[in-house]
């Protein structure tokens, strides 16, 4: 019999966004299971997208196709460029969000796609038979078949809240936890941890004193996130405070009452977002922590208190607060509190985020160790991709390290020990600078086109826009300049003229030298299109023809990675038969199983010498 669907989705988060919306753009039929579809594209935490690293993520995903790109530009109230004082290789888009438009596009996105049903259901179990999945069962105890399951369950596997000494099941505050799927998955033969997120208290904008917070404005000339998104404005400005010594001493006489430090809770929480209370305890030497003041929305009040995640007792909570200038007055609309929740050790999934133990099921977002909208949306952009392939029988789709940040998180994901939540940074790809936002869609483009989420009139823009790229890297390497037209431009930028006439490409490697600068002396030579179409052109092929001599090494290393990669390990591969393999490196690699060499080289564990002699092995 006929599956009723193709691909049934589980959970309304971002990855179950995703993952919908590729895996209907490849034609599939696809049943999107959410407790209340009211609830679907919730920002839960932080309204917020993008930041550090996270921005380059929700670049890939416009470059592949996604959503989560529009969806920001059109609910976003501010937007900003990263860490514009460093290297163009950390550039980071971020946007804040207002919270109550970001959901209610993404559902009018999804209600009006062709091939997404939405079910307001629970599913209780997943079917499986033969270690095959073929659907799911819900609360009403109703069967819904598929040939294949996305699970994106968030923090509602086992949730739990916590606020002080109170603790409550659920995912999030008002919503259901999911109590039955994690044993049934373990009965399976997959292993679980326990991990831990956050969130701070909402206030009430109007009890709140700006007069003496410092203000963060968004850019004065703001960029989207989307290739579809023309222009963005900013509508709400953020603002800076700090906590005091009187703060911390206010949240102390709570740590008896913290279920962090009492160990109630179990599961590990982000080191790279700590709750304030454990800033305050790691940093005792600190005299103050940095809180900025987000708003929510354009019809709302509330301000999200970015820095202040807790899960301290309610009248630690408010006391602390209150001692922070400019909050004396807060009024607090919602508390902080902390979700405990089941997650699924990633190692046992394949780089198309398939479960090893059964064929058909996909994991996607918080249930594989993740943090983070971005970090999620990534996962269910690959996840619907590799489940609607798995259908049609067609492979498996992944991306390397050296293609895209994607690439570098399910790597992390797939080959490295998930004791914390993940969280994507710049510091985590060995090729940053060829993996910046400005060269997405050369690297990515092309396998959203192929896999059909790209459609006619943004790859018509998209290869416009590579065209002029390529004009105006021809063009720097053909136009001179003559030392006459080069010297006040050198003058001004505080380099030594030049004494013959030499090409644009050979000034622009200079320091101080801009190439928008160069090409204003020369506009004779220079079409109009760099300027009106895309100026960001300009700016890329400056990065590229700056760091011409690093990229190019870039590459050297990896083919060398290529070569690695494409030594393939079998299946059925038994490390007991490879006696001079350390015995670390033999745990590791049979519990993870590398699909290559070049795999096996990036497990913790797995020494240069276990590799070499794996190597050998294979040859």
């Amino acid at each position: 019999m006929k599956p009723l669907f193709d691909v049934l989705v589980i959970g309304g988060g971002h990855a179950g966004i995703e993952a919908s919306c590729a895996a209907a753009r490849m034609g599939m039929r696809v049943g999107l299971l959410s407790m209340d579809p009211r609830t679907i594209g919730r920002l839960s935490c932080n309204p917020s997208i993008g930041g550090s690293a996270k921005g380059h993520l929700a670049i890939e995903i416009d470059a592949l196709g996604g959503v989560m790109p529009r969806i920001a530009d059109a609910s976003g109230i501010q937007f900003k460029l990263l860490n514009t004082s460093k290297g163009p290789a950390v550039w980071s888009p971020r946007s804040q969000n207002d919270k109550d438009l970001y959901p209610t596009f993404a559902q009018h996105l999804l209600r009006q796609h062709p091939g997404i049903t939405l079910i307001a259901q629970t599913a209780v179990e997943i079917l499986v038979r033969s270690s095959q999945v073929y659907g799911i069962r819900t609360a009403d105890n109703e069967e819904l078949t598929a040939s294949a399951v996305i699970l994106c369950s968030g923090t509602f596997l086992n949730g739990v809240m916590w606020t002080g000494d109170t603790c409550s099941a659920g995912g999030r505050v008002g919503e259901q936890a999911a109590e039955k799927i994690s044993d049934l998955l373990v009965s399976h033969g997959l292993e679980k941890g326990r991990l831990k997120t956050g969130t701070p208290p909402r206030v009430d904008k109007a009890s709140i004193d700006l007069s003496n917070m410092v203000l963060h404005d968004g850019d004065e000339t703001p960029r989207p996130f989307s290739i579809h998104t023309r222009h963005v404005r900013n509508r709400l400005a953020c603002f800076a405070t700090s906590t005091s010594e009187q703060t911390h001493d206010i949240l102390r006489e709570g740590f008896s009452r913290s279920p962090m430090f009492t160990g109630r809770i179990k599961g590990a929480g982000p080191r790279y977002c700590p709750s304030i209370e454990d800033k305050v305890d790691r940093f005792s030497d600190k005299a103050s922590h940095t809180i900025v003041l987000e708003p929510e929305g354009l019809s709302t009040n509330t301000v999200y208190v970015n820095g202040f995640s807790t899960s301290l007792p309610v009248d630690i909570q408010e006391r602390g607060l209150r001692s922070i200038r400019g909050l004396e007055h807060a009024s607090i609309l919602r508390h902080g509190y902390a979700v405990e929740y089941d997650f699924f050790f990633p190692y046992q999934l394949t780089f198309g985020l398939e479960t090893k133990a059964i064929k058909g099921l996909f994991f996607a977002g918080q249930i594989n160790g993740t943090s983070g909208y971005e970090e999620a949306a990534a996962q269910g952009l690959m996840a619907g991709i590799n489940a609607a392939l798995s259908v049609r029988n067609e492979g498996t789709f992944s991306l390397k390290r050296s293609e895209a940040y994607i690439g570098v998180m399910i790597d992390d994901l797939v080959n490295k020990n998930t004791e914390e939540p993940y969280r994507i940074f710049t510091s985590l790809a060995e090729y940053r600078l060829l993996l910046r936002i400005d060269t997405a869609y050369t690297r990515l483009s092309r396998y959203g086109r192929s896999l059909g989420l790209i459609d006619d009139a943004t790859w018509n823009t998209i290869t416009r826009k590579e065209e002029l790229v390529a004009r105006l890297e021809r063009l720097t390497n053909e136009t001179k300049i003559t030392p006459l037209e080069a010297e006040p431009i050198l003058r001004q930028a505080g380099e030594e003229p030049i004494i013959e006439t030499t090409t644009i490409r050979t000034i622009v490697r200079r320091p101080n030298v801009n190439l928008s600068h160069l090409l204003d002396v020369k506009s004779d030579a220079v079409n109009s299109d760099f300027y009106n179409e895309h100026p960001d052109v300009i700016h890329r092929v400056d990065t590229a023809i700056r760091y011409e001599g690093y990229i190019e090494k870039l590459h050297k290393e990896i083919e060398r990675f290529r070569q690695q990669e494409s030594m393939m390990i079998p299946e059925t591969f038994s490390y007991e038969n490879v006696q001079s393999l350390s015995t670390e490196g033999r745990v590791k690699l049979s519990r993870i199983r590398p699909s290559s060499l070049g795999q096996a080289s990036r497990i913790p564990g797995v020494s240069a010498s276990d590799v070499s002699i794996l190597a050998l092995y294979l040859r």
